[in-house]
Formats: structure tokens, sequence, C-alpha cells
């Protein structure tokens, strides 16, 4: 085991950030030494102070709005980024943190499998990683492992695959800011359609990484990729903590999407998604079936919570990509993610 900490950084502070910052202070044999974060309500702040949490003999951390003055060449690990849902946004801060020979993982949707999209990014974030001897991976719960890493591990005990299923049924509620207005949460029908058409609604940001993903790894070929979008009208007030639709306005987004190999569709992704579901009576869960031989079906009921379950993917596959080889990586090219409940110095090589 080593005798020095796991040094972490986290750019971006909001939900998910100050999340996996609260998940850390909980684990042993791992630091955070520095938070960066532009919301002016936060710069200046003391970190234990905005989480409630008691410092201790921890060394203070203040949030910076400047990453420079954040981080330098090698002075942590690691960095926590989540900032962004789409490789090209997120592309210049990744590049800026692989070029001060730091280890990423991105909470971006489009980074968990970029090349689906974006092969050039994926391809230059690749060189510069290996150029500067480090690893960047993009995970969190979906797409990261629900809707994919987990239907390629359910494969494995199967002798043919003839058909894929995945479906999950979520709250919105955990998330913040940023994934309410990408969902259209609060705004009228006419607006969310309007949206949908001019592709200012980004909805689930995740089918086209999840279906290249799975077809890969099973070795499917896929021609065509197609996805749609409906709302989720709410005829209640619903208010989560970071988001409110007025009875008549949109509580969510019905995402549904398609891969087509050989011309048929083997890949089906369906996938509402709205704030406070259960007001008026929609259960949540995970549901996976796979056709073939043996038939393949998976129920979790209700669903791994998408907040709590991004912040444990992004902390818990830290020491895999501290451990692994230079370069980009997805979810498939790293041992399988697991909860760390012991000293974090003893899963790193």
């Amino acid at each position: 085991m080593r005798n020095e900490n796991v040094k972490v950084a986290i750019w971006g502070f909001g939900a998910m950030g100050s999340g996996m910052a609260k998940m850390l202070l909980t684990k042993k044999g791992v630091d955070i030494v520095g938070v960066c974060d532009r919301n002016p309500e936060r710069v200046g702040k003391s970190i234990y102070e905005l989480l409630g949490v008691e410092r201790g003999s921890r060394p203070e951390v203040i949030i910076n709005e400047n990453i420079d003055e954040v981080i330098s060449e090698k002075s942590c690990d690691i960095c926590l980024t989540a900032t962004d849902s789409f490789t090209a946004k997120a592309f210049p801060r990744l590049k800026h943190v692989l070029e001060k020979k730091i280890n990423v993982i991105s909470t971006a949707e489009e980074m968990s499998y970029p090349k689906a999209q974006s092969p050039e990014l994926a391809a230059e974030l690749d060189k510069i990683a290996k150029e500067n001897g480090v690893t960047i991976l993009g995970t969190g719960i979906n797409p990261g492992l629900i809707m994919d890493l987990l239907v390629v591990v359910l494969t494995g005990c199967m002798t043919d695959v003839t058909e894929i299923e995945a479906k999950r049924v979520n709250s919105l509620s955990p998330f913040g800011h940023a994934v309410m207005e990408e969902q259209g949460v609060g705004i009228t029908v006419d607006a969310f359609n309007k949206g949908v058409e001019d592709g200012s609604l980004a909805g689930h940001v995740g089918f086209a990484e999840s279906i290249n993903m799975i077809a890969d790894a099973i070795g499917w070929d896929v021609q065509k990729i197609e996805t749609q979008m409906k709302p989720i009208v709410t005829t209640v007030d619903r208010k989560s903590p970071h988001g409110f639709a007025a009875a008549g306005n949109v509580a969510g987004v019905n995402m549904t999407g398609q891969g087509f190999v050989d011309g048929e569709v083997k890949i089906n992704m369906i996938h509402p998604q709205q704030i406070e579901p259960e007001m008026e009576g929609t259960f949540t869960g995970d549901y996976i079936t796979l056709k073939g031989s043996p038939e393949v079906n998976m129920n979790i009921k209700p669903e791994v919570e998408g907040g709590l379950g991004t912040i444990a993917m992004c902390v818990n596959m830290i020491p895999q990509v501290i451990n692994a080889e230079p370069g980009l990586k997805t979810m498939l090219d790293l041992p399988v993610p697991r909860a760390i409940m012991g000293d974090m110095r003893s899963f790193v090589k």
C-alpha cells in the first residue's frame, strides 16, 4: 500500500461535484486538495462550511474560480470534472487538466463513449492523455452502468443474443439546474416541442453512447440510431430541490432510442425521467431484457438513484483510473466498478 493519501481535485461544485466531495470525506486514504467552481455564491467559501461537514484536522479547502490556482503540474493524482454533458463543451477543460499531467474522471454523458459522436475529439483526448502519461474516463450511473455496462455484463452468460431492451424509469429530482434545463423541466408543452425541433432541448444525453458501447462490446455493427423525445406533462405542481413544474407544464421527458443492426432494431432504449414521479403514481425501476439463449430478465425496483449513483461511480472508479495505462478509457476497458469500503490507498497499485 502506498504511503501517501490519494490526492483529488474537483472541478464543478454543483449537485454532483459537492456530492463527490461529501462521499470522499467519508473515505480513508484520500484527501481533497482543491476545488474549482465559478458560482459567485460558492467562490471564496470553505467546502466544509458549504457541505455542513466538520473539518476536524483536515487542511482547509477554499473554493477558487481559477483552475490554475487549484491545480498545477502533477499537484494531485486525479481531477473529478462535473461541469458539462457534451464532449465538445467539456473538451477544453479536460485538455487543460490532462496537460497538467493529472488523471481525469468526467461526468459528461457523451464522454462515457466519446467515439460514438465525437471520434476526432476522442482521438485527440487519447493522444493528449498518452503524451502526458495520464488516463481519462467518462462515467456515471447512466451512461456508464445501468443501461450499458450492466447490459454487457449480463450478456456474458448467454450463448446467443438476438435482442436487447434496457429500460430506466427514473427520477430527476436529485439533479441540478443543468439537467433541469436539458430535460425541459418546468417549461410549457409548446416550448418543449419547439426545443425538440430546434435542438435546444437535449433530453437524456447518452443513448448513442450506450448503444455503441453495447454493440462494440458484443460485436454488433450498428448502422443507424434513432431517438425520440416526448414531454411528460404533470397535472399537479411538482417541486424538486433544483426544479419546479406547474400543473400543465413539463415535468420531464420520455426518451426512446433504437440501434439498428442489419436493418433491424436490435437494441431498444426506453427512458422516461421526471421530477417527483411518485406524485402521479409512477414508480421508478431499472429493467434489462435480453432475448436469446438463455433469456435474461433483470429488475431493480426502485431505480438506482441517479444522483448518488453517479457520485459513487465517479469516486469508486478513482483507483482503476490511476492504475490504468495512459490514454482515453471507457467502462469496457477498466476493471469492474466496486464500492471502496477500505483504505483507498490499498486499491492503488
